[in-house]
């Protein structure tokens, strides 16, 4: 009997042996596993937030040049893209060929490798046509035409909210090639010109001045959590109707969607501070 008391001990021993043996990797500070910060992916960005931004009391507007004020280069690359505008107007039904047509550039620092053309006939109230082209400077590209009215209305539906629109845009702005990040307010702007506005964004207004004036939301540049960029603008071109521009962009800085809404402008009263007499006593 004594041999298999001794063999029970030996067993009962070996077992708690067992159990109290740490376990490797646990309370052993050598076999800790390591943990692997992963850094958040940056948002995808097609306009960065330190770009350019908007200056208080700057007023930021697509300039339009008469054909006399067009520098000579610029004038050759109309001359060159003529007989395409000509072809492609009259594929649009834009009557190109009939009637006096009178034309302006639109000149956009954000698209600095093309060159954009308004050009209007008017035949009297209620009978306005109205078109952009584009035409890359270089070959690189092609003309292109925007249609915003014919003979008083528009094609399908209003231009600044136009697929078309929308479309011809994204071509353009995939031509230009840029070398930075673009402007982005400037940018805004100039869909809003090539879709037949004469914009002007909303500036902050001068409150050294006294007397009344109106004032609007600046340019602004929201960057949602997924990325991409939304840009809006009150366009003050017109005080009696003021228009509230909002522009989607996704990631890679295509053009989704454009609104373009009526907006209101708040009047604020701008007082002067008090004049002081000869001897610096402030006035009443």
């Amino acid at each position: 009997m004594a041999p298999f008391r001794i063999s029970i001990l030996v067993l009962a021993l070996a077992s708690s042996a067992f159990i109290c043996a740490p376990i490797r990797g646990q309370g052993d500070p050598g076999n800790q596993y390591k943990v692997k910060q992963v850094k958040e992916a940056p948002r995808p960005m097609p306009f960065p937030p330190d770009g350019e931004s908007p200056t208080p009391g700057r007023v930021y507007a697509i300039e339009f040049r008469s054909p006399e004020q067009m520098t000579e280069k610029d004038r050759n690359v109309e001359a060159d893209g003529e007989q395409s505008i000509r072809e492609r107007a009259g594929f649009q039904g834009l009557e190109f060929n009939e009637g006096t047509w009178t034309y302006q550039q639109l000149v956009c620092p954000a698209m600095p490798n093309h060159v954009f053309l308004k050009f209007t006939r008017n035949a009297g109230a209620g009978d306005v046509s109205l078109f952009t082209a584009s035409i890359p400077r270089g070959g690189d590209g092609r003309v292109r035409i925007i249609p915003v009215l014919r003979r008083g209305y528009s094609l399908f539906s209003p231009a600044p909210i136009n697929a078309l629109t929308i479309s011809a845009f994204n071509h353009i702005r995939a031509e230009e090639h840029p070398a930075g990040p673009p402007d982005w307010l400037t940018t805004g702007l100039c869909y809003a010109a090539l879709a037949g506005a004469h914009p002007q964004a909303a500036a902050q207004a001068d409150s050294g001045k006294g007397g009344d004036f109106p004032t609007a939301m600046s340019g602004v540049l929201q960057i949602p959590n997924r990325g991409g960029a939304i840009i809006r603008f009150v366009d003050v071109a017109a005080p009696r109707r003021p228009m509230q521009w909002t522009m989607t962009f996704d990631s890679k800085g295509k053009l989704l969607k454009a609104t373009h809404v009526p907006a209101s402008l708040v009047t604020v009263k701008a007082a002067l501070p008090p004049a002081s007499d000869p001897v610096g006593n402030t006035k009443p």
